[in-house]
């Protein structure tokens, strides 16, 4: 019974010990890519605000983000989310290139089938 307790005790701890580790090694991973912000970027605020940076004031740790064309708003660096990679050409070109007219025609018969039906009980 006296082993019992010490035994407890570092069954507890030692995942405790483990989730603070790894909460640290998270935030370092975190503030390295803010650290790494750099005009041009294209971002995702806390709130989830897709915009790109236009200038970062080391001194006072904000970052000026371009939300809009010519609306520019300023953030604490720490709002920042996330880096989002820069989409190329040809990434744009297929996102943008429309479906075949089969695939199109299939997608309008699946979507009619799934639509629910609103009517008036």
């Amino acid at each position: 019974m006296d082993l019992l307790l010490p035994l407890l005790l570092v069954a507890l701890l030692i995942p405790m010990f483990l989730g603070v580790r790894r909460q640290k090694r998270e935030m370092a991973k975190v503030n390295e890519m803010r650290d790494a912000l750099k005009v041009g970027d294209q971002v995702v605020t806390t709130s989830g605000l897709f915009a790109t940076v236009v200038d970062i004031d080391t001194d006072e740790e904000t970052v000026d983000l371009e939300i809009a064309e010519d609306v520019v708003t300023t953030w604490k660096r720490s709002a920042i989310l996330e880096i989002r990679p820069a989409e190329t050409e040809a990434d744009e070109a297929t996102e943008d290139s429309e479906p075949t007219e089969a695939v199109a025609d299939e997608q309008v018969v699946a979507a009619d089938a799934d639509a629910p039906k609103l009517t008036k009980d």
